[in-house]
């Protein structure tokens, strides 16, 4: 099982390591399946708190994050979106991939629903996973590895080298 998590200390350059790693990756023809966030979305909210990802290789992007209003502090996150792209993700090429990858071990995942039945399917058909991790979500992903995840410095050649070593890129 090849297993690896990412995260940083600095606001929002996990996505954009990801998001970056997926670029250098397709553009070499590795065959990818999972979510990276779309970085071209422009939040509404000053604290960035609404999204959209991407599901991969070139699939729909999709905004998993509800508007509740001005001044509400809930969590915006919505399940329902999150249960289509994690349809897509299972439903698309996810057995022909070289590489799974998740942009954020979130909540849902902590719970034991979101990506987590995906990233068990990849793993299951030998598909090396790259999943970011925020720092209050660490122990909780740890936990769901069995300890079996890497940590990788937030640094795109450290991604770039594991990868290259997970899926025997030249």
């Amino acid at each position: 099982m090849k297993i690896a998590r990412v995260t940083s200390q600095k606001q929002g350059e996990t996505d954009r390591l990801l998001s970056a790693l997926v670029a250098r990756l397709q553009a070499k023809g590795v065959a990818l399946a999972g979510i990276v966030k779309d970085l071209s979305h422009e939040s509404s909210f000053e604290n960035g708190c609404d999204m959209k990802v991407q599901v991969l290789p070139k699939g729909p992007v999709i905004q998993i994050t509800q508007n509740l209003g001005a001044g509400s502090d809930a969590c915006r996150l919505d399940p329902s979106a999150i249960a289509e792209a994690v349809t897509r993700v299972e439903g698309g090429t996810l057995e022909g991939a070289a590489l799974f990858i998740l942009n954020k071990f979130g909540p849902e995942e902590v719970a034991g629903r979101g990506f987590v039945s995906a990233i068990g399917r990849a793993v299951q058909l030998g598909i090396p996973v790259l999943v970011g991790v925020s720092g209050a979500s660490c122990a909780s992903f740890d936990a769901f590895a069995g300890g079996l995840a890497e940590e990788l410095p937030d640094d795109p050649n450290a991604l770039d080298a594991w990868c290259r070593a997970a899926i025997t890129l030249a």
